[in-house]
C-alpha cells in the first residue's frame, strides 16, 4: 500500500470574528486507517469538515488528498478527489427509489437517460462487496432507519469514494444495526477505504477506531493509539478534566404522578397509540427505549399536551384531567426537554432571555397586568447562565449563537426551575459531548432524587440503562412489559426495539 496519505491537513486555522474555531490543527490520515475524531460541543470538529470539503476557506493552511493539493472552497474537488461524508441526519429523497437517490448527480446534464441496468449492476456489486444489501429498486420512504444509512453509504461508494467520513453515525441505530455497521466499516477498510468516524460515544470510537485525534477549544490537545488508551483518559482530554459519571442510588417507588389509561391517539406522521397504558410514579426515572417512528414523539406529544387523546383517560396525582393542552400540562407541573432543541425547543432568532420565559411569560413572576417584566425576567436568564454553567455571551444573545450543548442547559434549567411534578426528557443529551452529557445526567438525577417523576425517552440503551429505575420499550406503537434495572441485557433490549421477541405489553406500570 502506497505511503502517501489518504488526507493531509496542515496548520488549518480559521476564525469567526474573535472566535478562533480551529487553530493550527495538523494531522494526516493513512490509507486504509480509520481515525476517530472527538471532541466537545462547539470544539471545532464541524469546522474542520467544512473545511476538508470546501463549504468554508481556511484562513490558514493547506489540504491534500492523496499527495494533491485540493482547491480551497470548492466542494466538487473534493468529491472528484475521492471524499465522502454520511452525514447523521440523512440527505436522501423519500419519494424516490434507492437507485434514483444513489446515481442522481453522477451524470453529465447532457446526458438525457440514466443507464439504469449498467447502474443497478453496480449498486448490487457494491452491496454484495460490502454487505450492504437493499432493494435498488424500493422506494426510500419504506426504509428502516439503518437502511437508509446502508443507501447513504451506497451513495458514496458509487461515486468512487476513497475516504468516507461518518459523522455520528449510530446516533439512531440499534445495537443489531450498529453491529451490521460496524462489520461493514471492516470490510471497507479491508478494501483501502480510509475513515474518520465522528461519535461522541466512547465505547464505539474504542471498538472501531486504530488512531483517536481530540480537539478542544479549536485545537488538537491530543493523539492516541486506540490500543494505548482507554475511555476515561479520552473523558478528559475532551473536557479537559476527569469526567466522573453520575452515581444512581435505589430510590423507593413513590405515589403515582400520572397515569394514562388505555389511551389512544389520532394517527399522525404514519404513527399514533391504541389504548396505551404507562405510570409514572415519584422519585423513579422510567426509561423508554425505542427505535425512532415506533410512537415515541406522539407519545411525547401526547404527555406535553400537545397531542390530544381520542379515546382513554388522563390523571395527575390520582385526579382526571378532562381539557388536555400545553398550558394544562403545564399548570400541572409537566416540565418537558424536547427532542429537538433547534426546531422545538428553541426559537433561534429570540434571545435567551425570551427563549426561558417562552413557556410561563404569562405567570404572575414574569408579566404584570398584560406587560413583560423585563427585569425579572433577565435575572432569571441570568440565573440559569450562572447556575447551569452555561457559556454565553449575555442574556440579550441570540440563542442560537450557543453551542448545541449550552443551548441543551438552558432548556434543562427552564425545566427544572421551579421544581416540576413530572420531567419528560426526550433525547436530552442527543449530540451532545461526554461532558455535557454527564451534567444532564447529574441534574435528572437531582430531580428524581427529590421526588419527580421522570420519562427519559432515548434511543442510547446505554443512557436508559445507566439512569433508568424501570425500563420499557416501544415497537410500533406498542410497550413492552416493564423491567427492573439489571434484568435485561443491552441485547434483550435491542431485540425489543427492532420488534424482534413479539413481547408486548398494553399496560407499562
Amino acid at each position: 500500500m502506497s505511503s502517501t496519505p489518504a488526507l493531509r491537513l496542515s496548520g488549518i486555522s480559521k476564525r469567526f470574528g474573535p472566535l478562533r474555531a480551529n487553530d493550527a490543527i495538523s494531522f494526516e490520515l493513512k490509507r486504509g486507517e480509520v481515525i476517530a475524531l472527538l471532541g466537545e460541543n462547539g470544539a471545532g470538529k464541524t469546522t474542520l469538515m467544512n473545511i476538508l470539503f470546501g463549504h468554508y476557506v481556511a484562513d490558514e493552511g493547506t489540504v491534500e488528498a492523496f499527495g494533491k493539493p485540493l482547491p480551497p472552497g470548492d466542494p466538487r474537488a473534493a468529491l472528484d478527489a475521492g471524499i465522502g461524508m454520511v452525514h447523521q441526519h440523512f440527505t436522501l429523497a423519500d419519494n424516490m427509489t434507492v437507485q434514483e437517490n444513489i446515481a442522481l448527480g453522477t451524470q453529465s446534464l447532457w446526458r438525457m437517460r440514466l443507464d439504469r441496468t449498467a447502474a443497478r449492476r453496480h449498486i448490487e456489486q457494491l452491496s454484495s462487496d460490502f454487505g450492504l444489501a437493499v432493494d435498488p429498486a424500493v422506494t426510500v420512504a419504506t426504509l428502516s432507519v439503518g437502511e437508509r444509512q446502508r443507501v447513504e453509504i451506497l451513495k458514496a461508494l458509487y461515486r468512487d469514494a476513497r475516504v468516507l467520513i461518518l459523522d455520528e453515525p449510530t446516533a439512531v441505530l440499534t445495537p443489531a444495526e450498529t453491529d451490521a455497521l460496524f462489520r461493514t466499516l471492516k470490510l471497507l477498510v479491508a478494501k483501502g477505504l480510509s475513515i474518520i468516524f465522528i461519535s461522541h460515544k466512547l465505547h464505539e470510537v474504542m471498538a472501531v477506531s486504530d488512531r483517536v485525534l481530540v480537539l478542544r477549544s479549536g485545537q488538537l490537545v491530543g493523539e492516541r493509539d486506540t490500543a494505548s488508551t482507554d475511555r476515561k483518559e479520552l473523558a478528559a482530554l475532551m473536557v479537559g478534566q476527569e469526567v466522573k459519571s453520575a452515581k444512581v442510588s435505589p430510590m423507593k417507588r413513590g405515589a403515582p404522578l400520572l397515569a394514562l389509561e388505555r389511551v389512544s391517539t389520532a394517527p399522525y406522521n404514519g404513527s399514533g397509540l391504541d389504548e396505551v397504558s404507562l405510570t409514572l410514579t415519584a422519585g423513579e426515572i422510567t426509561g423508554l427505549a425505542g427505535v425512532a417512528g415506533n410512537g415515541q414523539a406522539v407519545l411525547a406529544a401526547l404527555i406535553a399536551g400537545i397531542r390530544r387523546p381520542v379515546r382513554g383517560n388522563i390523571s395527575i396525582a390520582g385526579q382526571d384531567v378532562a381539557d388536555w393542552s400545553p398550558r394544562a400540562a403545564l399548570a400541572h407541573g409537566v416540565a418537558r426537554i424536547p427532542e429537538d432543541r433547534h426546531a422545538i425547543g428553541s426559537i433561534g432568532d429570540m434571545s435567551v432571555t425570551e427563549n426561558v420565559i417562552a413557556e410561563r411569560y404569562r405567570s404572575p413572576r414574569f408579566s404584570r397586568m398584560g406587560f413583560l417584566n423585563w427585569k425579572a425576567s433577565r435575572q432569571f436568564a441570568e440565573k440559569l447562565i450562572a447556575d447551569y454553567e452555561v457559556k454565553c455571551p449575555s442574556p440579550e444573545a441570540r440563542i442560537r449563537l450557543l453551542s448545541g450543548g449550552n443551548m441543551q442547559k438552558l432548556i434543562l434549567g427552564r425545566a427544572l426551575d421551579p421544581d416540576p411534578t413530572v420531567i419528560l426528557a426526550s433525547q436530552p443529551t442527543r449530540g451532545l459531548d461526554v461532558g455535557a452529557v454527564s451534567y444532564v445526567h447529574r441534574m435528572l438525577l437531582e430531580a428524581r432524587d427529590r421526588g419527580a417523576a421522570i420519562l427519559l425517552i432515548s434511543e442510547d440503551l446505554e443512557e436508559v440503562l445507566a439512569l433508568s429505575d424501570r425500563i420499557i420499550v416501544m415497537s410500533k406503537g406498542r410497550l413492552s412489559t416493564p423491567s427492573s434495572r439489571g434484568e435485561r441485557s443491552i441485547r434483550e433490549l435491542g431485540e425489543l426495539m427492532a420488534g424482534h421477541s413479539g413481547e408486548h405489553s398494553d399496560h407499562a406500570a
